[in-house]
């Protein structure tokens, strides 16, 4: 099973994930944060990922704390559950319309960080989440998950309907990436012999 359960306290958060990569899209979450958690059902459903978050923050300050830390110990999680990375797929993308909008992810879990992300919002805030930080989100869960991200609007009216097309997006791309391809029978997929 490729599986993972990872903690992290601060002075900021707590925050405890559990995560299957082989699962079915069951999911319970909790960060305080209802848009966040908006997000991640998205990341459990369409990822077919089983996923168990419990985050609590100091969202007397403000959201940052908390998005960021939960995207740094997601990361971690699947860092973690896909082990050496023997016989993944590694790299993908997927397009993901959402009524007027259009948005692109593609992945390569290539054990590099780097995060690029091409958005406009119109607004400030989408719920309670600044939309300056679906970028942070993004890049940190790029660091700890040590993957490449590229994330991209590319067009859209409703700020709601861009947030939720990137995440079903990132979802489905992070299912392609993370499946097991059987012709690799067990092989790390890349020419360097590690990932």
């Amino acid at each position: 099973m490729r599986t993972a359960e990872i903690s992290r306290q601060t002075n900021e958060t707590q925050i405890t994930i559990k995560l299957n990569i082989d699962g079915s899209g069951q999911y319970e979450i909790a960060t305080g944060i209802g848009f966040l958690d908006h997000m991640l059902t998205h990341l459990a459903v369409h990822g077919l990922f089983d996923i168990t978050v419990q985050a609590h923050g100091d969202l007397e300050v403000d959201a940052h704390h908390t998005i960021e830390d939960t995207a740094l110990v997601l990361g971690q999680a699947f860092d973690r559950a896909l082990g050496d990375r023997k016989g993944i797929v590694r790299m993908g993308d997927c397009f993901a319309p959402m009524d007027e909008t259009l948005a692109h992810v593609a992945l390569d879990l290539s054990g590099r960080p780097y995060a690029v992300i091409q958005a406009d919002w119109h607004t400030p805030y989408v719920g309670n989440i600044p939309t300056t930080l679906f970028p942070h989100f993004f890049e940190s869960f790029a660091v700890t998950a040590r993957c490449n991200l590229h994330a991209r609007i590319l067009y859209g009216r409703d700020d709601h309907h861009q947030a939720e097309a990137l995440f079903k997006a990132w979802a489905r791309a992070l299912d392609q990436v993370t499946q097991i391809d059987l012709r690799r029978a067990g092989v790390i997929p890349s020419t360097k012999g590690m990932l």
